[in-house]
């Protein structure tokens, strides 16, 4: 009994130990950050600035990323001066860009120097032809209508192509077809236009500016019914 009584107190007796041992490293990690904002002009307020500003910079280098748009090449979808947010993680842990997706790639070697954005019409094992008797798109044998998502009196492409999308790669498009330099052009050229996958930055997901064309940019759906490679015709 008198043995078990003296573990207990010992037991109790290390406790303010372990939070004195606590409490100096809190008290040091205090000191520091005081030590930093003595130093700096400003004092506090211009450390904790900083402390957001890098928080932003680490936000935008690995999570979410504003790009501008330069060009009419995705009008009426993007307009030159919108401001777009783009999900840099949507592709990462598995995940690949999918048919319909409007994606930031690097352009470098495959469509020239920069970053560059346009719709995925088609992916890895996809046959991409234009154009069936009614002038549409067809993917993996199947017709897409896709006036929801062209330039008003656009034709889904003036130059004619029968392609087969490489794996791991995507072909794509603009959604202003005679604004814009994608896929077609460099059909004649090294890597036939095709852009790997992991060139890919990210997904566009919301034009964040000007605030009167605030949206969020979902998946065009007019490419659900695409089967998948070597499946049945629709």
């Amino acid at each position: 009994m008198d043995t078990e009584a003296q573990h207990e107190e010992r037991d109790r007796s290390s406790e303010p130990h372990e939070n004195t041992s606590q409490g100096e490293e809190d008290r040091s990690r205090f000191s520091l950050l005081s030590g930093v904002a003595d130093w700096l002009p400003g004092g506090r307020i211009t450390l904790t600035l900083l402390l957001c500003l890098a928080c932003l910079l680490a936000f935008s280098v690995f999570v979410m990323q504003p790009f501008q748009i330069p060009s009419g090449s995705m009008e009426s979808t993007l307009r030159v001066g919108d401001r777009v947010l783009v999900n840099k993680l949507a592709y990462r842990f598995g995940a690949e860009p999918t048919r319909g997706d409007v994606v930031v790639f690097d352009g470098s070697g495959y469509f020239g120097d920069g970053d560059y954005i346009k719709r995925v019409v088609g992916t890895g094992g996809d046959r991409v032809v234009c154009c069936d008797s009614k002038g549409r798109i067809e993917v993996n044998g199947k017709s897409v209508d896709e006036r929801s998502v062209l330039h008003a009196a656009d034709a889904p492409s003036e130059v004619p192509f029968d392609i087969v999308v490489p794996e791991d790669t995507l072909f794509l498009l603009g959604d202003h077809r005679s604004d814009s330099r994608d896929s077609r052009d460099y059909l004649g050229a090294p890597g036939g236009g095709f852009v790997p996958v992991d060139q890919v930055i990210g997904k566009a997901k919301w034009i964040a500016w000007p605030t009167g064309h605030w949206h969020s940019l979902s998946r065009a759906d007019v490419y659900a019914r695409v089967p998948a490679p070597g499946g049945a015709h629709g």
